[in-house]
């Protein structure tokens, strides 16, 4: 089956488009969620047969439709930073469709703010053609040195200055995207309309399950660097710290970053000054007259809980942080490596969001049941969190939690991360959070997937009936397969 499939293949695309090499395929099998299975070499998830590398639309077309007729699993893939399992494979005969090569940035728009490039165009080739002409994309994320765009809005990203920007949905304007059974979609580039329901959202987020995305159109800022201002303090706990990013956002306030880090999770970003206390920090950029009452109300917001902040820190402390905070693919190797070398996973994560009533109490909950009902407790050498992206009506809570491991390889995931997530997970729920906030389903989330949902799992799981009737998209993510779930997650 392998050898005729790539036959085949030979026939849609040119042979160098074609990667077998086994390493290379091993390697696509999993995305970061597996990490250290995977630097261990006991995966245990089949490898795909091949990865595709198309240039264009076209091409992507014709692939799909060659897989749908033939009952080939497709997993899209653009920049390789998913890490809640979208990107493994849970099928046999599965190509992975990588839109890096169809890396043009088509047209910059400094007159209508907005930029169109193909899907496998790096976030940060854009950042750095935008910043020459004086304009800036707005976003940010952490894996923003290596992410592609296509990848970014297929996962439904968001970047460290959300609060001022908005997450990527804010930011797409429009697109072009490729379903299963050939048809090209194409959605036009305007500010708004009231044309029905929004079918940008059909794609933006879709993780791959539905469609494949391969071109994009994103909003524009003017960008003002000589304006950026820092803030920094040590707060007395977790609630009186929420209270006061609560204030400067209710107040109709937008800071590009918003942060407050638990005492243990501060530890590891802030040890040479955070004295086992929370630290809030605050960033406010853009024209100067906006700059200056951004910086006034934090400064009142921190006034108004002046008991519970113990010291102010020194803004060239949190800039200095600040711009060492990107991966660039050195420092996700360097990572690896040294989790291998001392069998240990620092920087777990499970990212949640809440209303404002809500978010304390689940953080609280979380932490209570992790303590006191984890069976491995002890391995852990860190558990914490953090808020990083906040709304008018609530916030978000990024649980962090590194730990030693103490086990084969292959067992790591099902002794240590599911127990935490699991717990994550339904004190969300069971407070009306939503369970991923921004880090996507992936598989890793898909057995949670109705229960996030509710009643209104019904609309999504139209989409998939109606776009990949034959299942052939991303087997496995967002939509639950029991099977599997079983034998990879829960065995």
């Amino acid at each position: 089956m392998s050898a005729q499939t790539i036959n085949e293949l030979k026939k849609i695309i040119s042979e160098d488009q074609i990667v077998t090499d086994e390493n290379l395929l091993y390697d696509a099998s999993a995305d970061r969620y597996k990490k250290y299975a995977k630097a261990k070499n006991v995966l245990d998830v089949p490898a795909p047969i091949a990865i595709v590398y198309p240039y264009s639309t076209e091409e992507v077309k014709s692939l799909l439709t060659f897989c749908n007729e033939n009952d080939i699993n497709v997993i899209p893939r653009s920049g390789k930073t998913a890490t809640e399992g979208g990107l493994e494979n849970w099928k046999d005969t599965t190509i992975v469709v990588d839109g890096s090569k169809m890396d043009k940035v088509l047209k910059i728009d400094t007159y209508n703010m907005q930029a169109t490039v193909q899907s496998g165009v790096k976030l940060q080739t854009l950042e750095d053609e935008l910043r020459k002409l004086g304009y800036t994309t707005g976003h940010s994320p952490q894996s923003k040195p290596v992410a592609q765009m296509g990848g970014l809005v297929a996962t439904r990203s968001i970047g460290q200055f959300s609060t001022l920007y908005g997450a990527i949905e804010d930011m797409v304007v429009g697109l072009e995207c490729v379903f299963p059974e050939g048809g090209i979609s194409k959605i036009k580039n305007v500010p708004r309309r009231s044309g029905g329901p929004d079918i940008r959202h059909i794609a933006i987020g879709n993780e791959g399950s539905l469609c494949y995305i391969t071109e994009v159109t994103v909003k524009i800022f003017k960008f003002y660097p000589e304006n950026n201002t820092f803030h920094g303090y040590l707060v007395e706990d977790m609630e009186s710290g929420l209270e006061m990013l609560r204030e400067v956002i209710i107040n109709g306030f937008r800071p590009s970053v918003a942060r407050l880090y638990s005492e243990e999770d501060a530890r590891q970003h802030f040890s040479h000054f955070y004295k086992n206390k929370c630290v809030l920090i605050f960033m406010a950029e853009g024209p100067e007259g906006i700059v200056k009452a951004t910086n006034e109300a934090i400064n009142q917001a921190v006034e108004k809980f002046h008991s519970h902040v113990v010291e102010k820190v020194d803004p060239e402390l949190i800039e200095t942080w600040f711009n060492n905070l990107n991966w660039e693919q050195s420092r996700i190797d360097e990572e690896i490596k040294d989790m291998v070398d001392s069998n240990s996973h620092d920087g777990f994560t499970t990212e949640v969001s809440a209303d404002w009533e809500n978010i304390i109490k689940i953080y609280n909950n979380v932490m209570y049941r992790i303590k006191n009902e984890f069976e491995r407790v002890d391995d852990l050498t860190m558990l914490g969190g953090h808020s990083s992206h906040s709304y008018l009506n609530g916030t978000n809570m990024y649980f962090v939690y590194n730990y030693k491991i103490d086990c084969a390889p292959e067992d790591e995931m099902l002794i240590y991360h599911h127990p935490i997530h699991e717990i994550i997970i339904e004190e969300t729920l069971k407070l009306g959070g939503s369970m991923c906030h921004h880090h996507g389903i992936g598989k890793y989330r898909s057995e949670w997937t109705k229960e996030e949902h509710g009643s209104a799992y019904y609309m999504l799981e139209k989409l998939k009936e109606a776009f990949d009737p034959n299942g052939i998209m991303n087997h496995g993510t967002i939509f639950p397969k029991e099977v599997e779930i079983k034998k990879y997650i829960r065995p």
